[in-house]
């Protein structure tokens, strides 16, 4: 069986650019989306800002590492009216890169390196390729994110 998630903002906040996709199967159809820059501010949001129930949700970092490896720049100013939106950004000024930078460092020197690995591992086909997770690879993962 084979599931699939389609998740709807009905209250997006504003700031994001969109585009027209055209798939084939399992009939020809238009979708529109957010691009992949806009995409990528929404789950840094969820990687800085979700608290989900008393843990970490070990699937924002797995997809983390997916979007850096894929190199998309992170739309800033989009992740910011997130944050203002959701209430982790009040702040009378911008998020800029070097605030973005810093609170990303701390999200992730306060992470429970083993709650992420054991909530991801389930889905992943090698476990093992999830030995190298520490804190020094998501630093490295974080700083190599292109900000736009």
């Amino acid at each position: 069986m084979l599931k699939i998630k389609l998740e709807v903002d009905t209250d997006p906040p504003g700031g994001f650019d969109t585009e027209s996709k055209f798939l084939l199967q399992p009939i020809p159809f238009a979708v529109r989306t957010y691009t992949l820059p806009n995409l990528f501010a929404g789950k840094m949001h969820a990687v800085l800002c979700r608290q989900w129930k008393n843990r970490v949700k070990g699937r924002d970092w797995y997809d983390l590492v997916w979007y850096v490896a894929n190199k998309p720049e992170l739309h800033l100013s989009h992740l910011e009216q997130r944050m203002r939106q959701s209430g982790h950004w009040s702040d009378k000024h911008a998020l800029d890169e070097v605030l973005f930078r810093k609170l990303l460092s701390e999200k992730i020197d306060t992470l429970d390196l083993n709650q992420v690995r054991s909530e991801v591992e389930p889905f992943v086909k090698q476990p093992e390729t999830l030995a190298i997770w520490s804190r020094e690879f998501f630093h490295d993962v974080g700083s190599r994110i292109q900000c736009l």
